[in-house]
């Protein structure tokens, strides 16, 4: 491990990097300095399997994190290096070391200080709130085509859809006849759940450069509590704004588990949901007005979407998500499908609640 450091252009002396138990997707590493006030790093081996254009991936890590270095210096923020990551090159001056095993790797400088939450309160959903939303101000006039998309149609419903449809066709576990009914729920949907793709064509919904990871792990608070660094890139890419302020609401204003075999446990935490609303609104200035009332949608259509991704899952025979018992991608379906139908009942509420923030 010492001598893949040796690959990065590291000035300092550092120790032998040690593993970290973060994140489901990329192996990572902190690599100390040996020397007190020296720079520390941290390393990660990039899953190229899920991000399989390592190099388009990397480069749109250096655009945002560039774009909004500058933004911060321009507004003359101090501690700027806490404030948004940073990559370092290679001796070669890639963004990337490619072993000869195949392997691709990357090195950050290390935040010092830093902490993260896992557990979601109305306060701290509304500082994630503000600071997504901060970080998708700064990205505002950065083209959305700017960067390439890290996980290709990621948030595409029609592509979602189309993938349900594939696997209804082939039913390779045989396990379509018993689901009618979740087959009903999501056929009936279809048409209102794939407005936004529509009306992007339209040219009434922008697109814009979007986290599409939007948990509250995602974000670096300092010594204060306050939020300070979006950090997990990786899936930064074009999008709707929907789906960042959806996926929040998904994980964090639900009551029950994404995998809750008791769907009487999952309802919409309204708290949660005006707190982070609140925060966002408050940082995202750049939306406009049809953005801001499709937001109660955006929290359907990723309840939808994760719906349709776990059951088409299920009946591939359980071939992407790892599961935990042989039913586990038939529960998720089931359990976001109950979340779906809260929100639905809620909708009009929630709509109330955008309003009146805005």
């Amino acid at each position: 491990m010492k001598d893949l450091i040796k690959h990065f252009a590291i000035a300092n002396e550092v120790a032998e990097p040690q593993p970290l138990k973060v994140g489901h997707i990329n192996d990572s590493y902190v690599v100390r300095a040996v020397h007190t006030g020296e720079k520390s790093y941290f390393l990660q081996r990039i899953n190229h399997h899920i991000f399989q254009n390592v190099d388009g991936l990397q480069r749109n890590i250096e655009k945002v994190t560039e774009h909004i270095r500058h933004k911060l210096l321009a507004a003359g923020e101090p501690d700027v290096d806490r404030k948004v990551l940073r990559l370092v090159p290679t001796r070669e001056g890639k963004l990337y070391h490619r072993t000869a095993e195949g392997d691709y790797w990357r090195v950050y400088i290390l935040i010092e200080g830093a902490t993260s939450q896992e557990r979601v309160t109305p306060r701290s959903a509304e500082l994630a709130g503000e600071a997504f939303g901060r970080f998708q101000c700064q990205l505002a006039d950065l083209p959305f085509d700017a960067l390439t998309e890290s996980i290709p149609d990621f948030h595409n419903m029609e592509y979602r859809l189309g993938q349900l449809d594939d696997a209804l066709s082939a039913d390779t576990a045989g396990r379509k006849a018993s689901c009618p009914d979740i087959i009903e729920a999501i056929d009936r949907r279809r048409d209102e759940m794939c407005m936004a793709e529509r009306m992007f064509r339209e040219g009434t919904l922008p697109k814009r450069i979007n986290h599409c990871d939007t948990k509250v792990n995602n974000i670096l608070f300092d010594e204060a509590g306050r939020p300070m660094c979006i950090v997990d890139l990786d899936t930064v890419m074009p999008g709707f704004v929907l789906s960042d302020f959806g996926d929040f609401m998904r994980t964090a204003a639900n009551t029950g588990l994404e995998d809750d075999p008791n769907l009487d446990n999952i309802h919409v935490d309204l708290a949660i949901f005006e707190a982070y609303a609140r925060g966002y609104l408050h940082e995202a200035s750049f939306l406009t007005d049809v953005e801001k009332q499709m937001l109660p949608f955006g929290c359907r259509l990723l309840s939808y979407m994760q719906t349709v991704r776990f059951f088409t899952d299920w009946l591939n025979g359980d071939t992407y998500y790892k599961i935990g018992y042989p039913e586990h991608n038939l529960v998720r379906t089931k359990s976001q499908l109950r979340l779906l139908e809260e929100q639905e009942k809620v909708a009009d509420r929630m709509s109330d609640i955008i309003e009146k923030l805005s």
